[in-house]
């Protein structure tokens, strides 16, 4: 519930609607290609926590089968990617909250949400998972009960705000790719977005009673659901009205709905995404407190990050976390249509690095296993290496489409080599300080 809570969000219920508005039914293939993509990038992560379930996930996994370099670059890629989504997120929560509040400014809200997660995360781990599954369950009912209702509209051609719901809908306003395909293409780096965070269930895996027996039904089960949640909701979405009545300026789930004519109705989806985005946002605080602490531990994360709460929480992580989030209130209030566009391209960086490291480590552990170092994993990834290295392809064809996108995902794009340049350094520090450290501890251990 905690993988499927924090990938449904807004990348969903809210992104969606201007990606349609972008490029029309084309919209389901790409989310079916980033599907495909993720499904081999959880298979991968199962067939690692298989191998050795671990509260730093991946991070470790990089730091054993990479190198310690990997560990803290794939670490600190991760931070940077749940520090833009939760930006988003808050985002998302004033622009859901604008529906009722049109004269309350957007920064004041995400200030207001943000405030709300920082104090949930920091009381207790328990009040954290309860809240996060009462979200789940909230978001998960409500795509079932869309995809019932929307499948029922479908087939019997229901009128929709003046516009006939149907198959037709697919291919009657320009075909299924009425702004071409390149558009089509440059719509992969938002729904890669939209996919993240499956990788949860990796990090939840430390603190799992029984993981080498919960964990792999829970990664397929996170598979399915998402696959069909997410390529079934959009296919759906394009068959109930013309593409182009859609937008970003408001959930797509939410124009249908309201769409419909019945009283309220509208009002009670927009609350359903208000908690999509709240919960989405609330995963990212669990998670980087926990990746910020794994690397506290091996000195390349502040020291206060590393700290721990009587109550096993690690705030000094999560109140590291929620400073980059007061950026986004910021960023709301400087460039309040912009803020979403420009988080998400940026986070979409971090997705990227996380899924290729964890396929990366997986290829390095069959070569071990091929060599005879480690046991023959009972859970494995299909169509490996093949499958990896089709997918790492996939990966960097993202990365090199943002170059030719919008503004959003051209700042994102050319943020790359400053992100290169600032891992360098902090990695570079790292060693510094523990060359610097070596000596000392090896005098001490002669008993200078």
């Amino acid at each position: 519930m905690i993988a499927i809570g924090g990938a449904i969000g807004v990348g969903l219920f809210l992104g969606a609607g201007g990606r349609l508005a972008q490029a029309g039914p084309a919209l389901v293939f790409s989310y079916a290609a980033c599907g495909l993509a993720a499904f081999f990038v959880m298979r991968a992560l199962g067939e690692l926590v298989l191998h050795r379930p671990t509260a730093g996930s991946f991070v470790e996994y990089a730091r054993e089968f990479i190198g310690p370099w990997a560990g803290f670059t794939s670490g600190w890629m991760y931070w940077v990617n749940w520090a833009m989504t939760g930006i988003a997120e808050i985002t998302a929560v004033a622009i859901y909250v604008h529906r009722w509040l049109p004269d309350l400014p957007q920064w004041v809200t995400a200030l207001i949400a943000l405030a709300f997660l920082v104090v949930v995360n920091l009381l207790s781990v328990k009040l954290f998972g309860e809240l996060e599954f009462w979200f789940s369950v909230v978001k998960v009912t409500a795509i079932v009960v869309f995809l019932f209702t929307g499948v029922a509209l479908v087939v019997g051609n229901a009128e929709i705000g003046g516009a006939e719901a149907g198959v037709h809908n697919l291919t009657a306003h320009g075909g299924l790719f009425p702004a071409g395909i390149g558009i089509a293409l440059m719509t992969l780096q938002a729904v890669i977005f939209a996919y993240s965070s499956i990788e949860l269930v990796g990090i939840a895996a430390g603190e799992t009673r029984n993981p080498r027996e919960v964990l792999p039904k829970a990664i397929n089960g996170v598979v399915y659901r998402i696959g069909v949640f997410y390529v079934g909701s959009v296919l759906l979405l394009a068959m109930l009205l013309p593409w182009n009545l859609y937008s970003g300026a408001e959930s797509p789930f939410v124009t249908v709905f309201s769409q419909l004519g019945i009283a309220g109705v509208g009002d009670v989806m927009n609350a359903v995404v208000l908690t999509a985005a709240l919960s989405s946002c609330n995963s990212g605080l669990y998670s980087t407190g926990r990746i910020l602490r794994a690397l506290a531990d091996k000195g390349e994360a502040p020291a206060f990050t590393g700290r721990m709460s009587s109550r096993h929480v690690p705030y000094g992580g999560i109140l590291f976390t929620s400073v980059a989030y007061l950026a986004g209130v910021v960023l709301n209030y400087l460039v309040p249509k912009e803020a979403f566009d420009i988080a998400i391209a940026i986070a979409s960086l971090g997705v990227v690095a996380t899924w290729a490291t964890l396929i990366l480590c997986q290829l390095r552990l069959r070569q071990a296993v091929r060599r005879g170092e480690l046991p023959q994993p009972a859970y494995r990834m299909p169509g490996a290496p093949y499958t990896g290295w089709a997918t790492l392809g996939f990966l960097a064809l993202v990365l090199v489409l943002m170059a030719f996108a919008g503004p959003a995902e051209r700042i994102a794009f050319w943020s790359i080599p400053v992100l290169v340049v600032l891992l360098f350094a902090g990695w570079r520090a790292v060693q510094s300080r523990r060359s610097t450290a070596r000596p000392d501890v090896e005098r001490v251990a002669a008993g200078d």
